[in-house]
């Protein structure tokens, strides 16, 4: 069993029994696993993240209606099927946030993004590792309340990396 495999057996445990488990009691009842893509190596790297100057208050929109503060921290470079993209960091008062939205969003991945907290490493690096992108709690029940991917995290190419769509 690799590391993340692990990880995602111990994230399905938490899920189907823990009392603080986005799932409903009635969604646990059916719950078998959450679903994910297969182990993607070309999606966890170092990026290189060119901080800007000036950092920018972002309030982001949640799904519930209210807004949640980050700054605007860098943004960062990576290829991806035969192309360059481009996704910003945000950071809060805890850690760094990193939402988006690929192409694959409403067919396989959940329509409102998926969410990363990039590691921070020396030299203005972060270590970005897809194959732990995560849907909100937002994407199992409504009852909770996340924060909507801004427009500059909308990705045209796909992410095939990292948590898959809620069926329930």
């Amino acid at each position: 069993m690799t590391e993340l495999d692990a990880f995602r057996a111990e994230k399905d445990e938490f899920f189907g029994s823990h009392p603080q488990s986005p799932l409903t009691r009635e969604q646990k009842k059916q719950f078998h696993g959450l679903k994910y893509f297969p182990e993607n190596d070309a999606l966890r790297f170092e990026a290189l993240v060119e901080e800007f100057p000036i950092k920018e208050g972002f309030d982001m929109q949640t799904s519930t209606g209210g807004v949640q503060h980050y700054e605007k921290f860098g943004r960062f470079s990576f290829p991806v099927e035969g192309q360059t993209v481009e996704l910003t960091i945000y950071r809060s008062e805890h850690e760094f946030f990193l939402p988006f939205v690929d192409s694959l969003s409403g067919t396989e991945t959940y329509p409102a993004g998926r969410y990363l907290e990039p590691d921070p490493l020396p030299g203005g690096r972060f270590f970005i590792d897809f194959n732990l992108a995560y849907n909100p709690y937002c994407a199992y029940n409504e009852m909770w309340s996340c924060p909507i991917t801004p427009a500059e995290n909308r990705l045209k190419a796909a992410i095939r990396a990292g948590e898959k769509l809620f069926h329930e």
